[in-house]
């Protein structure tokens, strides 16, 4: 009987693992989200007078360029133009595969970012996760990027532990799924 006490973890060991757990949930989804809300990211310049020293614009006319980042539908990328033509040149990557892929990628990540902070259906997204950060990690190995595949792996790594510890999860919706 006194084993079967010593076997259960204590109060500070649950505790632990729950708070854990929702860091790397926490973090998890901000990555997702955010990596995702980048992917429709850009740029805009801006001119405007120079001025001089006492705030009127220069007598000649001289204009600087002020570049902006600004996000919206018309500046998504899912996957970097540059990247796009090294994956357009392999040729065990269909086209049609990866123009899926590019237009999926941005919504997925912000879709499994939103799920995970929430906590709506955690093992699912986690698993969703894991599989896009698979997915990515094909395109880089066919492209030979070993640091781009190794940060992914470690990513991966991290979903795997938080579905180790998602038994410990106490703040979700649907938390069996």
């Amino acid at each position: 009987m006194n084993s079967e006490k010593s076997a259960r973890p204590s109060l500070v060991e649950n505790l632990a693992d729950t708070f854990g757990y929702m860091v790397l949930r926490v973090w998890l989804g901000l990555r997702a989200l955010l990596t995702g809300l980048e992917k429709y990211a850009g740029t805009e310049i801006i001119e405007e007078p120079l001025l001089d020293e006492f705030g009127d614009p220069d007598l000649n006319g001289a204009m600087v360029e002020i570049k902006t980042k600004v996000y919206g539908t018309d500046y998504y990328h899912g996957i970097p133009p540059p990247l796009a033509d090294k994956f357009a040149a392999e040729p065990l990557l269909p086209s049609w595969g990866l123009s899926l892929f590019d237009a999926l990628l941005g919504p997925a990540l912000l879709i499994l970012g939103i799920t995970l902070l929430i906590g709506l259906a955690p093992r699912i997204s986690l698993l969703l996760q894991g599989l896009l950060y698979s997915g990515l990690s094909v395109g880089l190995i066919l492209l030979n990027e070993g640091g781009g595949v190794a940060w992914l792996a470690i990513h991966v790594l991290l979903v795997v532990v938080a579905l180790r510890l998602v038994k410990h999860d106490r703040f979700s919706v649907l938390p069996r799924w």
